[in-house]
C-alpha cells in the first residue's frame, strides 16, 4: 500500500505531477486507468521493482498530482516527467485511459519508449459503439450533472465487472479500491471545471509506424468493443499481439494480479 512518503513529485511547467519510482532496473512505466491513480497497480508495482526500475505516475487531473490550468497533452506530461527522471526508452504499461497515454506518447516520442503493454485500450481517439458502454456513460453524466456522486459512482463502478456480471461477481476489496480512487480523484474537481487536456489526432494512420513490441491485454468479460479495439491496434502495428485474461472483466490487474503481472514479465523478458 502506497503511504503519502512513497510519492515524489516533479515541478512540470502547470503544477506538480506525483509519481512512485522504485526498483532498479530498466524502466517500466505503469500508467493507471482513467479517475483513478497510481494505486491501481498496488500489486504489479512491488512484484516487478524485484527487477525492474518501476516509475508509476497520477496522471494530471488525478491523485495527487494538479489539476490543469492551461490545455496539455499526456504524451507531454509523460515525456517530461521520462526526461527529468532520465528514464527512457521506458516499458509503458497502461491500463485503459493509461493504454492510450502509452500509445500517444509511443506516436509522439518514439525515442522515449521501448515497447508497449496496452489493457483494454488502443489509441486515445477511441469512439464507444457498445450499448452497454454507452449507456454506462450515459448514466454517469447525467448523475454528475445533477450533482450526484454517488450515482456517478455507481455508474463508474460497472465497469469493473463488465457487461457479462454484476458488481456481487467482484471481490469487494477491489470495488472498494477502485471506489476510493475515484472519489479521491472526482473530489479533486467540480462540475464547471474546463477540461483542458488536448486529445491526439490522426492517431490510427500513424500506428502502422510504432516500430517497438506491443503487446495488448484484454479482460475476457471486457465491453466488447473495448476488446475489438485493442486487439485491432495489436493487429495494426508490425510487432504486435494479443491475451486474454479469462474471468474477468476492465480490471485484470486488480482482480486477476498474479496472472496480469506474470504475463507483463513474461513480455518484458523478450525485449
Amino acid at each position: 500500500m502506497t503511504t503519502a512518503s512513497d510519492l515524489r513529485f516533479f515541478a512540470s511547467a502547470d503544477g506538480d505531477l506525483a509519481y512512485r519510482d522504485t526498483g532498479a532496473g530498466d524502466p517500466v512505466v505503469l500508467l493507471h486507468s482513467g479517475f483513478t491513480d497510481h494505486r491501481v497497480f498496488d500489486d504489479q508495482i512491488p512484484a516487478l521493482a524485484r527487477e525492474y526500475r518501476v516509475i508509476a505516475p497520477d496522471v494530471r487531473g488525478h491523485g495527487a498530482s494538479a489539476n490543469a490550468t492551461r490545455p496539455f497533452r499526456w504524451a507531454d506530461d509523460l515525456a517530461a516527467l521520462l526526461r527529468h527522471l532520465d528514464a527512457g526508452p521506458a516499458v509503458l504499461v497502461g491500463v485503459s485511459m493509461g493504454g492510450a497515454i502509452a500509445t500517444d506518447t509511443v506516436i509522439e516520442y518514439p525515442e522515449l519508449v521501448r515497447a508497449v503493454v496496452a489493457c483494454g485500450a488502443s489509441t486515445s481517439e477511441f469512439e464507444y459503439t457498445d450499448a452497454w458502454v454507452r449507456q454506462v456513460l450515459a448514466d454517469q453524466e447525467r448523475a454528475l450533472g445533477a450533482g450526484d456522486v454517488e450515482g456517478w459512482l455507481t455508474a463508474f463502478l460497472r465497469f469493473v465487472p463488465g457487461p457479462h456480471r454484476t458488481l456481487d461477481d467482484v471481490d469487494p476489496d477491489v470495488l472498494r479500491r477502485v471506489r476510493e480512487m475515484a472519489l479521491g480523484t472526482l473530489s479533486k474537481h467540480t462540475p464547471d471545471e474546463e477540461n483542458h487536456h488536448v486529445p491526439l489526432t490522426d492517431t490510427w494512420s500513424r500506428v502502422p509506424k510504432i516500430d517497438v513490441p506491443v503487446l495488448t491485454v484484454n479482460g475476457a468479460l471486457d465491453a466488447p468493443d473495448l476488446v475489438a479495439e485493442a486487439e485491432r491496434f495489436a493487429r495494426t502495428v508490425p510487432d504486435g499481439r494479443s491475451v486474454n485474461v479469462e474471468g474477468v472483466g476492465h480490471y485484470p490487474n486488480m482482480e486477476r494480479p498474479e496472472a496480469f503481472t506474470d504475463i507483463v514479465a513474461g513480455f518484458l523478458r523478450t525485449l
